[in-house]
């Protein structure tokens, strides 16, 4: 028999973190534990408005699974209860992280994927003044990547004022859909002027079929335009690279299918995040073998964070503790 546990958490985030949809100054998750008696498997997700997801609905879609996840719940079953999002997630690795507990076997060894490697993480700088951006790129000029907000307006300042300032980083951009048909390509190009790597959703998912009529002078990634392995091939013929998130995919099992259809494809990778704690970037470093790009800093950003917590040298992470997860 397994017990449910359900809680809502909030980490404080190390100042204001602002992207082209707000700011906020805490990061609100939600935390699942279950546990056998002697196992605890846990499992964390980030509920996000723009999917219309709140910590109230994610909590009440993993409290209607309360029975069949206390009778022994598959994550295969599991799959096909809930759809892609934060909640499934939640669920889906506490799973793995509980069969991990009970086995012995570490979730790499479950999953059948490579041990997870100390790996480079993107440093992300916040959507504000291109001054001020200019200023946190010098201050983190010598780490390896920076991965830069904008917000639409003022996008091509901030643009040369970040690479102005990051020394020998490459950087790459994140637009959050905030960027316009009518400007989409001269902001393109000035991007491939700076010399920057990756340009992130310039436009709203839905509205991105503009995309297939040049070639792209920076590879252009998928991130809300993208969540599980449905939409694939149509993703292929507009994008470069794609944005696997958990709390999209709903869990790691869907993340590494989509990751294999997605490497299949010919499209690049690239292993995101949501705003969460280091319990959230635990089951993402799975993914980060052979990634193009890995962006699982969320805890650098915070003032706070589980114990045990993962460790960074830099910008380098280390693998996560058995304690914290899988």
């Amino acid at each position: 028999m397994i017990s449910l546990h359900i809680d809502d958490d909030a980490f404080r985030i190390r100042g204001l973190f602002s992207i082209a949809r707000g700011s906020r100054t805490h990061a609100h998750v939600v935390t699942v534990t279950l546990k056998d008696g002697e196992h605890v498997g846990r499992g964390e997700c980030t509920p996000y408005a723009r999917y219309d997801e709140s910590v109230e609905s994610v909590t009440a879609q993993i409290e209607a699974l309360r029975d069949r996840l206390e009778q022994g719940l598959t994550r295969e079953a599991l799959q096909e209860l809930l759809p892609a999002g934060a909640a499934r997630n939640a669920v889906d690795c506490a799973l793995w992280d509980l069969e991990a507990k009970r086995t012995g076997k570490p979730v790499h060894e479950l999953a059948r994927v490579p041990a997870v490697q100390p790996l480079e993480t993107a440093y992300t700088i916040s959507l504000d003044t291109p001054d001020e951006m200019a200023r946190v790129a010098y201050d983190h000029r010598n780490r390896p990547l920076l991965k830069v907000k904008l917000g639409g307006d003022g996008d091509p300042d901030r643009m040369r004022a970040v690479c102005g300032h990051a020394g020998d980083a490459k950087v790459i951009v994140d637009a959050n859909e905030a960027w316009a048909p009518e400007n989409l390509w001269t902001w393109m190009d000035l991007a491939a002027e700076l010399g920057i790597a990756l340009v992130e959703q310039p436009l709203p998912a839905g509205k991105d079929a503009i995309l297939a009529d040049r070639p792209h002078t920076v590879p252009i990634c998928a991130d809300e335009s993208a969540h599980d392995r449905e939409g694939l091939s149509h993703l292929a013929r507009l994008y470069d690279v794609i944005n696997i998130k958990l709390d999209k995919t709903g869990g790691l099992t869907e993340a590494l299918a989509l990751k294999a259809e997605a490497k299949a494809a010919g499209l690049g990778i690239f292993v995101g995040c949501m705003m969460g704690s280091s319990l959230a970037m635990a089951p993402g470093t799975l993914l980060a073998h052979d990634a193009d790009y890995v962006d699982l800093d969320a805890p650098l950003l915070l003032a706070e964070d589980r114990d045990p917590a993962l460790q960074f040298n830099g910008s380098i992470l280390q693998p996560p503790s058995h304690a914290l997860w899988g």
